[in-house]
């Protein structure tokens, strides 16, 4: 294979590793933008934001993305500016860089292989060159919208070009960099003249290290590229490699050598009349190095891993934690200790396993919220309202999977409570309230699952309008008035709207009800509550994670259930019989002085007799509230691998999956926040339809 073909194929499979963090870097860009609207002259934030478009700027040039280099150099012009105070952040700026940020995004899109009308991106990247150009103070040129040289910035002094003596180190290739694409990239500022390769330190054959760096360069560099433009092409190896930068004007007697040249960190800084250096791109690992950016001292190791193969571990683990189940079942039926302690020690360690397998796939909800700041920002701007996004409990953590399915229904949720909730300044000033409205947006764990809460303080729901709009459309007989909480579900029924024209956000009644039907598909449950002229709340309950919980057995009948562990308070033996009990077994027992609703499963769900002499009763809790359950045996703690219900019995109500036990038996897995409702909530009215399938019988 020829050098051409080693570096297409190194590109190849690098290039989706520059995707990701690329990507990642521009999620970064746009939350400084965002922050810094609220702190305009915050250094920090304005030096972390340049960072963000030099990364990109840099890294796109080593995997030979023109267009990307072209555009975020005229992004990091301006940004420079900004940060050295010659030009100040406004309202109208910042829009200009954002919309910079979605056009860089559109671009690496483009490399990842994704259509575009590539017109239309040409026309407005042109359209936002200008805009920078005439932002930063910059002179637009008759190429200004052509690709200019990767960090080609004029020299105020003049410089011809420079001389540079490079050693790199032996980590270089592991740490996944090429010397020669950095050279290739140097290309790009100018022209490479006079390029020695330094060879004395490659050792003999016998001893040589094939993934080991030995190699130097002596080279010219002729062009106008400012000493931090040339510095900044070395970011990426900057702890891994010495440099000796020095103007043409004075460059040293070739037979100086380089023993004695300084880390180019070092020689940067000892260079007084020299511009400071461009700020250091920390880089991820590549390939399952460690990053050569980090400092010795404070050094972390990073992996990226393909999403679809930690899937595949997930889904081993949950056919292991079956296959010890049924192995611990058996060794307890050879009443042999010395097996049933050794399946014993081999559950402990699956039960590890699964602990410390599931937290790799755990992420904070918070990366989620932040994505909202520019959706409540442009929203509210494109509605004429002043509003101000809250994030409360962002380092809540659940499954990554779950994370990704539940950002389009919060998206949808988030611009319903910005376009009906709440109100324009003037409207709130006339209502007695702040001209600048509030949408919180928090998450906290409950009872083994997650808590999401969407918070406005608003006009709220306007109940008549709704049950009307119901009634006139034959959701609920006329002249029936439901309860409050039945006319709020109300709003996710198909096609529900009450909005009185038809705008870019709403009005066409679509959005709603896929909004809970992609809730209920993740096993969650979504409620509303709202007070008319205050605001509205809406929650959403989701599980922490789709693959494997604790769950605790129980038996009713010939039927095996599982109860989430983390929502199981305690559990009451040989209790009497259920006071009150109702055709669906709902009834209430005494506990402490206090009245705990129950609900027995047997005649809940029409399960078949006989019943036992003794029951048991096991408390749960839900959103705050507590209830008990009459079961007929307690199994115990079981390791539940959440299997998905089939389509006969998605419709059942209280359950959330089910589970394959050690014997080869299918156990239902409940939800404990519907069955709290079947349990605590009076008889619904008949009159009414549901809107939402979950809301049927539960038998």
């Amino acid at each position: 294979m020829n050098h051409q073909d080693q570096d297409a194929s190194f590109i190849a499979e690098a290039l989706p590793v520059f995707i990701s963090e690329a990507q990642e870097q521009l999620e970064a860009l746009e939350q400084l933008l965002l922050q810094l609207e609220d702190d305009a002259g915050n250094r920090q934030l304005l030096d972390a934001l340049f960072r963000c478009a030099h990364t990109i700027k840099g890294a796109a040039g080593v995997f030979g993305l023109d267009e990307v280099v072209a555009f975020t150099h005229h992004v990091e012009t301006l940004l420079d500016r900004l940060r050295d105070g010659h030009v100040q952040l406004t309202a109208a700026l910042s829009t200009l860089l954002l919309q910079s940020n979605d056009q860089v995004r559109l671009l690496i899109a483009e490399a990842q292989g994704q259509a575009i009308d590539a017109p239309a991106a040409a026309a407005a990247r042109a359209a936002l060159v200008q805009a920078l150009q005439a932002q930063a103070g910059v002179a637009p040129s008759a190429a200004a919208t052509q690709a200019p040289a990767p960090g080609l910035a004029a020299d105020p002094a003049g410089t011809p070009g420079w001389h540079l003596r490079v050693r790199f180190g032996t980590e270089v290739f592991r740490n996944g960099m090429d010397p020669l694409a950095l050279l290739n990239y140097l290309r790009g500022l100018g022209t490479i003249v006079d390029l020695r390769c330094d060879v004395d330190a490659v050792p003999a054959l016998e001893a040589l290290d094939a993934e080991a760096c030995h190699l130097g360069f002596e080279f010219q560099l002729q062009g106008n590229a400012d000493r931090a433009a040339v510095e900044a092409a070395f970011s990426f190896v900057r702890d891994d490699c010495e440099l000796d930068l020095q103007a043409i004007a004075a460059a040293p007697t070739p037979e100086s050598g380089t023993a004695d040249a300084a880390p180019c960190t070092e020689r940067a800084a000892a260079s007084a009349a020299a511009p400071a250096p461009a700020p250091r791109a920390e880089v991820a690992v590549v390939n399952g190095s460690t990053a050569a950016s980090a400092p010795a001292a404070e050094e972390q190791r990073f992996i990226r891993v393909q999403a679809d193969r930690l899937d595949q571990v997930i889904n081993l683990l949950g056919e292991l934690v079956i296959a010890s189940a049924g192995a611990a079942m058996l060794a307890r039926q050879t009443r042999q200790s010395t097996l049933v302690e050794a399946n014993a020690q081999i559950g402990q360690l699956v039960e590890e396993i699964r602990n410390n397998t599931l937290q790799l796939r755990m992420v904070p909800i918070g990366e989620t919220f932040a994505r909202f700041r520019r959706v409540v920002r442009d929203t509210a701007t494109e509605l004429g309202k002043d509003v101000a996004l809250e994030i409360v409990g962002g380092d809540t953590e659940l499954d990554k999977s779950v994370v990704e399915r539940i950002a389009d229904p919060l998206m949808h949720l988030v611009r319903n409570g910005l376009d009906h909730g709440l109100e324009t300044p003037a409207e709130r000033v006339a209502a007695g309230k702040p001209a600048q409205g509030r949408l919180t947006l928090s998450a906290c764990h409950e009872a083994g699952g997650i808590l999401i809460r969407i918070d406005d303080d608003g006009r709220g729901i306007h109940r008549d309008k709704v049950l009307q709009r119901a009634w006139d459309r034959g959701l609920v007989e006329p002249g029936t008035v439901p309860s409050d909480a039945e006319i709020l579900r109300l709003i996710f029924a198909p096609g529900f709207s009450t909005a009185e024209k038809i705008t870019n956000l709403s009005g066409r009644g679509v959005g709603m009800d896929v909004v809970r039907s992609n809730i209920e598909a993740l096993r969650g449950n979504v409620q509303v509550h709202s007070t008319q002229g205050q605001g509205s709340r809406i929650e959403i309950r989701l599980p922490l994670t789709l693959a494997i919980i604790d769950g605790f057995l129980i038996g009713v009948g010939n039927s095996k259930f599982i109860f989430p562990l983390d929502a199981v308070v305690e559990v009451i033996e040989n209790r009497p019989a259920i006071s009150a009990v109702d055709a669906r077994g709902r009834g209430t027992v005494e506990l402490r002085g206090q009245v705990l609703p129950v609900v027995g499963l047997r005649a809940l769900y029409g399960l078949a007799p006989p019943e036992p002499e003794r029951t048991s009763i096991v408390v749960l809790q839900s959103a705050g509230r507590r209830y008990g359950v009459q079961v007929d045996a307690l199994l115990g703690q079981h390791q539940t691998v959440i299997k998905p219900m089939g389509r006969m019995f998605r419709s059942l109500r209280g359950m959330s999956g089910s589970s394959i036990l050690g014997n080869g038996e299918v156990a239902l897995i409940f939800d404990v926040h519907s069955l709290c409702q079947l349990a605590t909530d009076p008889p619904r009215s008949r009159t009414a339809r549901s809107p939402t399938s979950t809301e049927g019988q539960a038998s």
